[in-house]
Formats: C-alpha cells, sequence, structure tokens
C-alpha cells in the first residue's frame, strides 16, 4: 500500500471524527469552549509525531506523500464530519457538504501539511543529534 494512503485515511478518519465529536460537544454542552483548541492541538501533534517518525525512518520522498495525503485526506476529512454530524449529532444536511469540501477541505489539508513539515524538521534535528552522539 502506498505510503500517501495510509496517510490520507488515517489523517482523514481523525479529523474526520475529531470534527464529529467538536460538534457533538458544541452540541451538547455549547460552555465547553477549551475543546475546540484541545482538538486542534492533539491534531497537530499527530502529524508533527508521524512526520517526525517518518523522516527517522528515512522514509523516501516524504514531503511529496505528506503533501498528497494532505491533499486526499482534506476532503475526506470533511466528508467524514459531514456525514458524522448528520447521523451523530444534529440533522446536519447535505448544504454543510459543500463547505466541508472547499474551505473546510482546505483548513483539514493545511492542519495536516503544516505540522507534518514541521515534524520532519524536528525528526531530521532529532537524527542529526543522535548521529552525533555515535
Amino acid at each position: 500500500m502506498r505510503p500517501w494512503f495510509v496517510r490520507a485515511l488515517w489523517m482523514g478518519l481523525l479529523h474526520g471524527a475529531v470534527q464529529t465529536g467538536v460538534a457533538a460537544v458544541g452540541v451538547r454542552s455549547p460552555e465547553a469552549t477549551s475543546v475546540r483548541p484541545i482538538a486542534i492541538g492533539l491534531l497537530i501533534a499527530a502529524a508533527v509525531i508521524w512526520g517526525a517518525v517518518d523522516t527517522l525512518r528515512d522514509m523516501p520522498s516524504r514531503g511529496m506523500q505528506w503533501f498528497i495525503a494532505a491533499l486526499i485526506a482534506g476532503p475526506f476529512a470533511g466528508a467524514l464530519g459531514v456525514i458524522g454530524s448528520a447521523l451523530l449529532v444534529d440533522q446536519t444536511g447535505q448544504e454543510a457538504l459543500w463547505v466541508a469540501l472547499t474551505g473546510g477541505a482546505a483548513f483539514t489539508a493545511l492542519l495536516i501539511l503544516a505540522p507534518a513539515g514541521l515534524g520532519m524538521v524536528l525528526g531530521r534535528f532529532l537524527a542529526q543529534k543522535d548521529s552525533a552522539r555515535h
């Protein structure tokens, strides 16, 4: 299986699930305002860690793999978020799908690509630090 497919699938599932969870908390507990920043922090941490691991494992063309994965995971996560919200949270209709597949997908792709890039830089730094010790 291609590396970009695995990353797109799991990051899309993660982002879609988090979108649904944040929407559910927002509907059931509107006073819980700290949920969204915590959720975004966890999504960023997941991409940073995975990007760093890819660098430490020396995955070939990891930047392009993450770029393709982010482009695919964005719309996938948007569609999953709308479907999850419609089924589990409220009566979200198909009118929300266009927003999720355009602006929401672009934001999600950026929320995957930028932290993964940061993770790859961090992984390179850790690899250099480790090789200097040996």
